[in-house]
């Protein structure tokens, strides 16, 4: 289906574009027809998903493939534990569809809305040392490049790209399919308290080893951490999940119902900010329950804001997190959304924020009528001191330039998206701004090469 486009914009309002036209395939083959018609037409496409990302990586100023229709499961097999979904498969709608084959994703973040292809393609991950991102579960993907063909990418064929293409950033083609390889089903029991921050951050590291999913996160104004604690077990473990009303009054109607009023009255008197941290602070009680892993992973999201995130080393966790509570205090900002702070295993894909060290992340929010420059860019400075590498859907003002002394592997995938996409096809501004053009990448590797 095709469409003149309207007026799109991303979930946290940061993007907007008004594409030539929207075309929405609902079979790879439709795919293939799109990006072949806008190659005749000498335009862009880029895919969309589900717009979460607050980059700009998903602007598709010529034509927009809305894969909604692109869903669902195509291929399961229990014994290997290995599934094929549509590449605009809902993470939210993953349980559903995994249920009759007792299949789990082994890690999850706590917002669900993302396609499979958009959370994988820009690194999307949890928290658990344990762990890799989403992407690291990929074992197999088909791909359409900027020629129209439909390419497998698995352990078996093409297997060198697989590192290039897990984390993709939507430069190498139009994702179609992706295989992942999932866990049995399984219970997590979750333990949630507010405790002192100088304590949580001193043991930062020894939390984050010892146990399957930690996390904490830091409202500014105050001394105190709500840390979350995970503990995988398996699947026939009594449940004792949150009852409707609890769940409810906590989630929806004070993390999301309050605090959005709130945020929004703050716009107009900032000052009474120490004063919702202090309510939140208080508002944030203990909790003991266990369930399925997607019901404890996720949690609504309702209130819009803008975040950035950087990956960094993960014993320069506590030090980062110092100077970027000592940042707000001596600049006497009003800051409402937390701080928060995961973990996730090294892993090998080439673009993965966690490549090659064990990582930890550090991601600040504002809400989505502040302006957020002034206090992003002075935490960004901070991460770039510990060598950060910024989440790649979420703001930042890095370059090509700059990412290329974090990324080993940096090189490497551009002589991918060269090979698959030699016209930039699926470019956009800040696909330009964050890898560089195709043809000036491309000769400066050649250059290299020859030298």
């Amino acid at each position: 289906m095709t469409a003149t486009g309207d007026l799109w914009r991303n979930w946290g309002r940061t993007e907007a574009v008004r594409p030539v036209r929207v075309e929405r395939p609902a079979t790879a083959g439709a795919v293939q027809r799109a990006v072949t018609a806008a190659a005749a037409s000498g335009l862009r496409v880029k895919p969309v998903g589900a717009g979460h990302s607050f980059t700009g990586i998903a602007v598709a100023p010529d034509v927009q493939l809305d894969l909604g229709d692109l869903t669902g499961v195509i291929d399961a097999d229990v014994t290997t534990g290995r599934v094929t979904l549509a590449a605009g498969t809902r993470l939210h709608q993953l349980p559903a569809l995994l249920a009759p084959y007792g299949l789990a994703l082994p890690n999850m973040g706590d917002i669900d809305r993302q396609t499979i292809a958009g959370a994988t393609s820009t690194g999307t991950h949890g928290t658990g040392l344990g762990f890799g991102g989403l992407a690291t579960q990929i074992v197999a993907a088909k791909l359409v490049t900027a020629s129209g063909e439909l390419l497998t990418v698995s352990e078996t064929e093409r297997p060198e790209l697989l590192p290039a293409v897990r984390v993709g950033l939507g430069a190498l083609g139009v994702l179609v399919e992706v295989t992942l390889q999932l866990v049995p089903r399984f219970v997590l029991q979750a333990v949630e308290r507010p405790e002192p921050f100088g304590l949580v951050v001193d043991e930062w590291l020894d939390r984050v080893r010892a146990h399957d999913h930690f996390e904490f996160y830091w409202f500014p104004h105050t001394d105190t951490a709500l840390t979350k604690t995970n503990t995988r077990l398996p699947a026939d473990a009594p449940r004792r999940p949150l009852g409707r009303v609890s769940r409810w009054i906590d989630d929806e109607l004070v993390a999301n119902g309050l605090f959005g009023v709130a945020c929004g009255a703050l716009t107009v008197a900032p000052r009474l900010t120490p004063h919702l941290a202090w309510l939140t602070d208080k508002l944030s009680g203990n909790r003991d329950f266990s369930d399925f892993s997607p019901s404890v992973f996720t949690s609504a999201r309702r209130v819009r804001f803008r975040e950035m995130e950087y990956a960094i080393p993960l014993e320069a966790v506590p030090d980062a997190v110092g100077e970027v509570r000592a940042l707000i205090e001596r600049k006497g900002w009003n800051i409402t959304f937390p701080i928060e702070v995961r973990a996730a295993a090294s892993d090998d894909n080439w673009l993965s924020t966690a490549h090659g060290r064990d990582t930890g992340y550090v991601a600040v929010h504002r809400y989505f009528r502040e302006d957020p420059r002034e206090y992003f860019a002075a935490v960004e400075e901070i991460m770039r001191g510990f060598g950060g590498r910024p989440h790649w859907g979420k703001m930042h003002t890095q370059t090509a330039e700059t990412l290329r002394d974090v990324y080993p592997r940096f090189g490497d995938f551009l002589r991918v998206r060269d090979e698959l996409d030699p016209e930039g096809r699926f470019a956009n501004a800040y696909l330009d701004r964050v890898l560089g053009g195709v043809t000036t990448d491309a000769a400066a590797t050649e250059s290299a090469d020859a030298a």
